[in-house]
């Protein structure tokens, strides 16, 4: 009896929690119409303040051991949120990191993060860099002694979740919240898709090519017009040698889940912003768009383990010279200005 008196109790708390008057508005996203429904993570619901509350975190450097870097030190908005045109990252010890830092916008319809899929969720995939020894380089300890040391941060805690002492979950919920609002969806051919804009001959040929199972043969792992996201968010072994470097010996996906099968593979990234975030590859190998197209053209070499949706580029024509340049200028059509200049995701400390 009193397990159901208990239970009723908190169940009451948390209705009233949720209307009371104070409570965070709802963040309103915008309609997403070429893109798949966007996933909703109940437990971390997205508010005005909460994003606002994450945007703070993610500009602020009292979360790397040294107070040298934040998360935007290695995520900048001028490049898509990626660290372009770096191959690899340095962390706050000032050591390398072993791949090339991705970008993050569209999260929220990833079902894993990191090239290996190591994180099932957005907020998982916070907790690591900032205590990962070649980034961030902070325990959680310090990390919540720093950051409830903050009389503005408990100020912002109090609104947004209801407590003034932060804990670990409730500050990757925060960051959490802000990564989930970074959405590409208003390059130019977005606006193609929705009929204000129109596309050039050779970026119509472009797309064309792409999707094209003789000749570029992407739309198996990037897709542009079954839906806007481009990419399927799955693993794929594209048949890259380890590089010679020495030591460097990337299993990939296989590294997380142990499986034969996975060993090489790595996250399809999206091609969204793509002419912004070079060099490209889980190691930064390919400094250029050329570079990349070269390799699935013309060096790609059919082994044992390489994914078999790659087969018809494997065994179909050669691109050509104009073939790949047509490609690369619908890439190029793929690039969000508005993402990169919008203030919403800027650093709040600067404006």
């Amino acid at each position: 009896m009193n397990k159901v008196i208990i239970t009723l109790l908190v169940c009451s708390c948390l209705l009233l929690l949720a209307g009371r008057k104070d409570a965070p508005e709802a963040y309103r996203f915008r309609s997403f119409p070429f893109f798949p429904a966007m996933p909703v993570d109940s437990t971390n619901k997205v508010t005005d303040a909460g994003a606002r509350l994450g945007r703070y975190l993610f500009y602020d450097t009292i979360l790397s051991a040294r107070k040298n870097m934040s998360c935007a030190s290695c995520h900048k908005q001028a490049v898509a949120f990626s660290d372009a045109s770096l191959r690899f990252s340095k962390g706050s010890e000032g050591v390398l990191m072993i791949r090339n830092t991705p970008p993050l916008f569209n999260l929220a319809w990833y079902p894993a993060l990191f090239w290996d899929g190591r994180a099932a969720s957005i907020e998982a995939q916070v907790s690591h860099p900032l205590t990962a020894t070649d980034e961030m380089n902070l325990q959680w300890p310090l990390i919540t002694d720093r950051i409830n040391s903050s009389a503005f941060y408990r100020t912002q805690f109090k609104t947004v979740f209801g407590t003034e002492r932060a804990d670990s979950s409730v500050i990757v919920k925060a960051i959490g919240q802000f990564l989930r609002t970074i959405i590409s969806d208003r390059s130019r051919y977005d606006s193609v898709l929705k009929g204000k804009r129109h596309l050039t001959l050779d970026e119509t040929d472009g797309l064309v090519l792409m999707n094209d199972q003789t000749k570029g043969a992407c739309l198996h792992c990037h897709t542009t017009d079954a839906d806007a996201l481009g990419t399927t968010g799955q693993f794929s072994n594209i048949g890259l040698e380890p590089l010679a470097e020495a030591g460097y010996n990337d299993k990939g996906r296989g590294g997380i889940t142990g499986r034969p099968a996975d060993k090489g593979s790595f996250k399809i990234p999206s091609l969204r912003n793509i002419a912004l975030t070079g060099p490209y590859m889980h190691d930064g190998r390919f400094a250029t768009l050329e570079a990349v197209l070269d390799y699935y053209s013309d060096s790609l070499q059919w082994r044992p383990g390489v994914d078999p949706r790659l087969r018809p580029i494997h065994t179909g024509p050669r691109l050509s010279p104009e073939e790949k340049k047509k490609i690369i200028a619908f890439l190029h059509t793929l690039t969000d200005s508005a993402l990169i200049s919008d203030r919403e995701y800027g650093d709040p400390f600067k404006q």
